[in-house]
């Protein structure tokens, strides 16, 4: 239990410390997520999955590890203002990053729709007359 006899501003402190964490890891996994969305202009992460650009698994485990590595190394995490997170703050983390794909997902979905409402003959195949 914190004392606040000892300094009331360390409190405050630690607090600070956990929310910039906690902020920095939703930014890192929001734009993780981003890559994700980036694989189609149109196409849904459902049709196009992620293992069909091995580069980019391999640049998010990098940055993910990165990020691991300045939060769980106590050395790094004093040189960068950071603490590390529990499990249920990585789960946080999660839930607010996680409608970024949601949202994209559904603006991909709407722009679908109203390619085809524009441009009826586009999915389909054009015919070409035989001579």
């Amino acid at each position: 239990m914190f004392e606040f006899n000892l300094d009331p501003c360390d409190y405050f402190q630690s607090v600070k410390i956990k929310a910039s964490t906690l902020s920095l890891s939703v930014l890192v996994t929001i734009e993780m997520f981003n890559s994700l969305n980036a694989l189609s202009e149109d196409g849904s992460l459902l049709t196009m999955p992620p293992w069909v650009n091995p580069w980019l698994l391999l640049a998010m485990s990098v940055s993910f590890g990165l990020h691991f590595l300045i939060m769980y190394v106590p050395f790094l995490a004093r040189v960068f203002g950071i603490v590390p997170l529990s499990t249920n703050e990585w789960l946080l983390v999660i839930v607010v990053a996680f409608p970024v794909i949601l949202i994209d997902e559904l603006l991909k979905f709407i722009g679908r729709c109203t390619t085809r409402l524009r441009y009826p003959d586009v999915s389909r195949p054009s015919k070409q007359k035989a001579d």
